[in-house]
């Protein structure tokens, strides 16, 4: 039986962490890796906590199977006991585990393309810290590892206990008179939705399940997607479409036309739904959050779940219901709170089916997208460019910071001049005519990530096209 250190294997393997979990190529994400990284995630617990069980689940990413199996194998070997959920999503691992009082593993890349992966981490209070990242890493474990597996049967209830928390805060005639499109596609969640819905009252309408993993970003939605909500929209007459990424923590809600709406759109609306009173909101996020008047406070971060998750606690101080969301509507309860005279525990991890199901609900017999147009005249728009390395993101940035007027011109933006510059997270810039243009790198892949803000829809995916355009032909860049 071969020996590691922790970590060694992990310094070497390639992977970090980004903006939520520890992601890299399949490749490196070697039976060694995930051991290593699950021996040092149970050695930084033991810092806090008392460990004796650890859940953990997957996604439908081929990788994701071989991959728990030596993180089980892994805890086995610590003398911890693995409870396998199986396919399930994020949420409903992090819910199951939150009232057990457990740690968990999620293995999943969330909406990263299908030669990647990852793993995120859980305490037994929720995600893991920034500072547990550090932990994790700078943990100094020897430990032995063969390439053996456990047989771990994969239980149910996580899956009975995420949709039980939905099916007993909402009406069972919720969604009477409905027809919902659910795009199953390689969801984790897939084969909880369509029968959440129905048991809700909907007519459900199941489509395009694949057994091809599907990277959907539900902050860069594919023409390819654009297209087939519209075209199954037409075809069904749906009053809504709704689907996730990968792992079933970000939804993706289209209205009655087939539009998809925004995740930040749909996370102001479900927080409004839900009478919060202080938002932290990732920087990245639409400003109306901000001038719309419906919450006391609202606080912006960094992007990333870790980020929003570190302001609840000074927000509960003065505050009674505290959420957050992210650009890519996953949306974080912060607290606990009461919703027409029915509990719902908090939930501070990224959510699809919260924000999806309470809006549906404040539609009152109207339309999703009279509930969007209600709301102030402000757009945003994003895309990425793919394979687009770090180093050169970083370069931009720098270059941008140090001088925004000329990034500006080399963007080919020459008809106005920086009011504003943020640098929060990457760089965002307020432009003289009321526009925004922000650049960073995902924290999850080598990309290049560009948002923009501007008062239609059409000039706010102008913007955003006219830059990424800019900067894929520059060599400067």
């Amino acid at each position: 039986m071969a020996s590691f250190n922790s970590q060694v294997v992990i310094s070497e393997s390639g992977i970090a962490f980004g903006t939520s979990g520890a992601r890299g190529l399949v490749v490196d994400f070697t039976p060694e890796v995930c051991a290593a990284f699950t021996h040092a995630f149970v050695a930084a617990l033991k810092a806090e906590f008392a460990v004796t069980d650890i859940a953990i689940a997957i996604d439908n990413r081929p990788s994701s199977p071989a991959m728990a199996q030596a993180c089980m194998q892994a805890l086995t070997d610590a003398g911890i006991t693995p409870i396998y959920y199986g396919v399930v999503p994020t949420p409903a691992l992090a819910y199951k585990a939150m009232q057990d009082q457990m740690p968990c593993i999620m293995v999943t890349g969330s909406h990263i393309p299908f030669d990647r992966n990852g793993l995120k981490f859980y305490r037994p209070d929720g995600e893991i810290t920034k500072a547990d990242e550090q932990a994790i890493l700078a943990a100094n474990v020897e430990f032995e590892f063969n390439g053996a597996t456990v047989s771990v049967p994969a239980s149910s209830a996580a899956a009975s206990a995420y949709t039980e928390r939905y099916l007993s805060l909402f009406p069972a005639d919720l969604l009477v008179g409905k027809c919902i499109g659910i795009y199953e596609h390689s969801s984790a969640g897939r084969d909880l939705y369509g029968p959440l819905f129905a048991a809700l009252g909907a007519e459900v309408v199941a489509l395009e399940r694949s057994n091809e993993f599907v990277p959907i970003d539900t902050e860069a939605v594919s023409a390819e997607d654009k297209a087939k909500a519209l075209a199954w929209s037409q075809q069904y007459q749906f009053d809504a479409i709704f689907s996730t990424d990968g792992d079933g923590d970000r939804p993706l809600v289209a209205d009655e036309q087939g539009q998809w709406l925004r995740g930040d759109i749909l996370g102001l609306l479900c927080a409004k739904a839900l009478e919060i009173d202080a938002l932290a909101v990732p920087v990245s996020c639409n400003s109306s959050i901000q001038t719309c008047g419906y919450f006391n406070h609202v606080v912006l971060t960094r992007i990333g779940s870790p980020y929003v998750i570190a302001e609840f606690a000074q927000l509960q101080q003065q505050y009674a219901n505290v959420a957050g969301f992210e650009a890519n509507g996953g949306f974080l309860l912060g607290s606990d709170i009461v919703w027409q005279g029915r509990a719902l525990a908090a939930l501070p991890t990224r959510d699809a089916l919260l924000p999806a199901l309470m809006v549906l609900s404040a539609t009152n017999g109207s339309r999703l997208s009279a509930l969007v147009a209600a709301l102030p005249a402000r757009y945003t728009g994003s895309d990425r460019i793919k394979d687009f390395a770090r180093e050169r993101s970083m370069a931009l940035l720098a270059k941008g910071e140090a001088d925004p007027s000329a990034l500006l011109q080399s963007l080919g933006l020459t008809e106005v001049s920086v009011s504003a510059v943020n640098t929060t997270d990457g760089l965002r810039l307020s432009l003289s005519n009321g526009t925004v243009v922000h650049l960073r790198p995902s924290g999850n892949a080598p990309e290049l990530r560009c948002y923009a803000e501007a008062e239609s829809e059409h000039d706010a995916k102008f913007l955003v096209n006219k830059v990424l355009t800019a900067i894929s032909h520059a060599a400067l860049f």
